[in-house]
């Protein structure tokens, strides 16, 4: 019988290769490499992660009654992650733990993640993918969580490392202790303009907000250098306010000198280890302003959309989504959200999915949620 040590490592070796291989030449996992690592993973899960294995049993699967294809791997709800520890291991030896927003309100969940190999590799391939496909070195502008001050956050790991990866050598954070440093930011701004250096902005969707408002007040707008983008992350709808995407945008693209093609949205999950992104880089420019955006996922994750009986809806429908996220190995790689969104046939490049939102029922969580309350300075 295989070791657990021996069988971590098959699986590892064998995502990392079909992600080492997109990154390098541009080829996905095809649907039998898909399902057939998927099925493989259910079966280790069900082995080792015993609150994931009893909700299972409970929906009448179990590792003698294993599901034909990854579509009826049974996903478990995000909420899980709050209620129970959702490992294969032991969590005191977690390389890292990254926590839901809502920790900080004693309501949050808790991922815990037995290595980073694979959320590393996720993370840069899929970012140098759908933000860098022309390999620009920017200079790193966060305003997002610092990992100093917030080690348990996934946003702000994700910009640490690409900001060493992929940028200048010159990165910046904005946001401490609950504060906005708008006048640090607007002299980097300055600066990144007077030398001509490109930069991207990194932010979630409410700190964008508070940023645009601020600048507004003071009058302040910038022709950012050409090959500068802006990455925004997190839902429009939180406890006070809602901003029409449309127009957030098309205030960022005047405030910053930028185009409308220029602005990526990622969406993520702490509870996943892979993201999404638009697609509007690696399809081309946007031809109107009012064109859809679409998010496509890396090829090792996979979204269902579905209705209340869990089946897969048809292209255009919309209904709840479900992620099969293959770097979750040593959590649970099939998550059921609250965030609503329609698939629509897929393009050369992956699936398409547009995000309808959050369930109306859904309790308020998410990235953006931690930044209606900055102070800005």
């Amino acid at each position: 019988m295989i070791s657990y040590p021996d069988e971590c490592r098959q699986l590892d070796e064998t995502l990392l290769r079909y992600i080492e291989r997109w990154r390098a030449t541009e080829q996905p996992m095809t649907d039998g490499e898909f399902n057939d690592l998927a099925l493989n993973m259910f079966s280790y899960q069900l082995h080792y992660n015993t609150p994931y294995a009893q909700y299972c049993e409970s929906l009448g699967v179990t590792r003698d009654k294993l599901p034909a294809t990854w579509e009826e791997i049974p996903p478990l709800p995000s909420t899980a992650f709050k209620e129970a520890t959702i490992a294969t291991f032991n969590p005191h030896n977690a390389a890292i733990v990254f926590e839901t927003s809502g920790t900080t309100r004693g309501e949050g969940g808790r991922h815990y993640m037995e290595t980073t190999a694979l959320y590393d590799a996720s993370l840069l391939a899929s970012f140098r993918t759908f933000m860098l496909p022309d390999h620009a070195p920017l200079r790193y502008l966060n305003l997002v969580p610092n990992p100093g001050e917030n080690p348990h956050s996934s946003l702000g790991y994700m910009m640490a490392k690409v900001s060493v990866e992929f940028g200048d050598g010159h990165t910046a954070w904005f946001i401490s202790d609950g504060v906005l440093d708008i006048e640090a930011l607007v002299g980097e701004l300055e600066a990144a303009v007077d030398h001509d250096r490109p930069v991207c902005i990194a932010t979630t969707s409410f700190a964008l907000v508070h940023l645009l408002d601020a600048l507004g007040e003071r009058g302040r707008y910038f022709a950012l250098p050409t090959g500068s983008r802006i990455m925004e992350t997190g839902g429009f709808k939180g406890r006070s306010r809602y901003v029409d995407r449309f127009e957030l945008y098309r205030k960022t693209a005047e405030h910053f000198g930028a185009t409308l093609g220029t602005i990526i949205s990622e969406y993520g999950m702490t509870e996943l280890s892979s993201q999404y992104y638009d697609d509007v880089f690696v399809r081309g420019p946007l031809e109107q302003e009012t064109e859809p955006r679409y998010k496509t996922p890396p090829p090792w994750m996979r979204a269902r959309v579905v209705g209340a009986n869990g089946k897969t809806l048809p292209y255009g429908t919309v209904g709840a989504l479900v992620h099969v996220d293959l770097a979750n190995r040593s959590s649970c790689i099939a998550i059921q959200t609250e965030d609503l969104g329609v698939e629509f046939e897929p393009s050369l490049f992956g699936q398409r999915i547009v995000l309808m939102g959050r369930d109306a029922d859904a309790s308020l969580r998410g990235c953006s949620l931690t930044a209606e309350d900055l102070v800005l300075k």
